[in-house]
């Protein structure tokens, strides 16, 4: 404050408090692109259950060799290796961030 600098402040907690709206969007756009709609919900509920085939499957009321399926094409799609925890990680930052996705009062 003495320099007369801005300083950062973050209302916010946690991660979703330290990166732009815009900015979060777009990277989860960008990142979660190749997906349909259908791939983006069974990898939202796949990782919400710990990566649990059978609690994915019936969250989403299907059977538990679709939830692999659809987690296998989407790895692919991505590129990604989903046993790495911080893919793990930045997909469920994104998935937050991407319209229609359930965030509750925050957005991490």
């Amino acid at each position: 404050e003495a320099a007369r600098t801005p300083l950062a402040r973050h209302t916010d907690p946690g991660l979703a408090g330290l990166v732009g709206e815009a900015e979060a969007r777009a990277h989860a756009e960008a990142l979660l692109g190749p997906l349909s709609p259908a791939l983006r919900e069974t990898l939202r509920a796949w990782l919400a259950h710990h990566g649990s085939w059978d609690r994915s499957a019936a969250a989403l009321g299907v059977h538990r060799n679709t939830v692999r399926q659809r987690i296998a094409r989407g790895a692919a799609l991505l590129g990604r290796d989903l046993d790495d925890p911080d893919t793990r990680m930045e997909l469920w930052f994104a998935l937050r961030w991407v319209p229609g996705a359930p965030r509750g009062g925050t957005r991490g």
